[in-house]
């Protein structure tokens, strides 16, 4: 199992939702999150004076799969969430050990 942790635009939250839900995924987890990349933030005026603001606001969406899975939705997420700007946001996928459904018990991809 892998867990793939993308962090995107928070407009592109409800294409990536629908596209991942009918690309078989049944579960996924979406936090509100701020952070930079590259880009270092922007810059504004406020009251005629320049601010920086270096906390974009981004959409983090972690999802657990079967090995299997993951090159499929990886693509899926890239088509979707690609801009072609600064900013589009990144893909991590990580290994997971193991999967409990508290409810029932099952391990493994069984609770997935």
């Amino acid at each position: 199992m892998k867990q793939i942790t993308a962090i995107v635009r928070p407009e592109m939250l409800e294409p990536l939702k629908d596209a991942l839900t009918s690309a078989g995924v049944h579960g996924m987890a979406v936090s509100e999150v701020q952070g930079f990349g590259n880009q270092r933030g922007w810059k504004e005026f406020y009251r005629g004076t320049e601010v920086l603001l270096n906390m974009v606001p981004k959409v983090k969406m972690c999802l657990v799969v079967a090995d299997g899975e993951v090159e499929e939705l990886i693509d899926i997420i890239c088509a979707i969430a690609k801009t072609g700007e600064v900013g589009d946001g990144k893909i991590f996928v990580t290994p997971v050990e193991e999967a409990v459904r508290i409810r029932t018990g099952e391990r493994g991809e069984d609770a997935l």
